[in-house]
Order: C-alpha cells, then structure tokens, then sequence
C-alpha cells in the first residue's frame, strides 16, 4: 500500500521549528515555567509569613470578602460552603510574585547587557563587505 503524498506545508514547517528562535523560546518557556514554581514557592512560603508576622500575624491566602455576608475562618470553608469570594489575598500574592520575577528578569538583562557590551578600547567591529561595496559605488557615482 502507497503513503499517501506529505502536504507541502510539512517541510515549512520542519524549518520552522528547526529554526534557533523558535528553540530558544521553548527552552526559556520551559526555564520561565520552572522559575515560576520557584518564585510561587517563594513568596507563599518565606515571604508572605514574614510580612504577616510584621502586620500581625495575618495570612494573606486566607484575606477574602465572602459575597454572601457570612462569615468564614478560611477560604476553604467559604469554598466549600459554595459562597462567592473576592480574593484579595490571593491578588496581593500574585502581585508580589509578579514584582520578584519583574525584579529578577531586570537584573538579568542588565548583566546580560552588560556582559555583551565591548570592552572600552576594543577597535570598532569592520562594516560588512555589502556597507563597503555600496559606499564605493556612492562614491564613485559621486565623481
């Protein structure tokens, strides 16, 4: 039995994926992912319970406003009771999650930056050969 013919957008899109930025996306998808565990862990297991120790003892993943007006110990049992929340406390870890990574990523772009800038001193890299090629012709169409 013949295979049946391979639609021509298949090799398109082998070289799609083969190429060095779409690799690179996924790796840092994948690192991003994993990083993202790390920073949760990290503002939900160190830094939350030092700022709630700072403002008296509070636990910020269970800071909610039940809609219904009862009243409950925990956002699980206003969960589990079916009851509408607004979870505020789980907004603010959100946002001192965003802000770790925010600062993390700004701190390794600048000494990615830093580390890619030349060296003071360094000659100049030479213009590649098409910029010289053209600026002789500008020149000689000049004369």
């Amino acid at each position: 039995m013949a295979m049946p013919p391979v639609p021509s957008w298949v090799d398109e899109f082998k070289a799609f994926i083969m190429k060095g930025n779409v690799l690179d996306l996924a790796v840092g998808v994948i690192i991003g992912a994993a990083f993202g565990g790390i920073v949760n862990s990290l503002v939900k297991d160190v830094i939350n319970p030092i700022i709630g120790l700072f403002i008296g003892g509070v636990d910020f993943s269970n800071v909610f406003i039940p809609l219904n007006g009862k009243s409950y110990a925990t956002l699980e049992l206003a969960k589990a009771a079916g009851a509408a929340t607004v979870n505020v406390g789980l907004f603010l870890n959100a946002v001192i999650q965003f802000l770790i990574m925010a600062f993390v990523i700004f701190w390794v772009v600048k000494t990615i930056s830093r580390l890619q800038r030349p060296k003071p001193g360094a000659p100049p890299a030479p213009p590649p050969a098409t910029e010289v090629l053209l600026a002789e012709i500008r020149d000689l169409l000049k004369k």
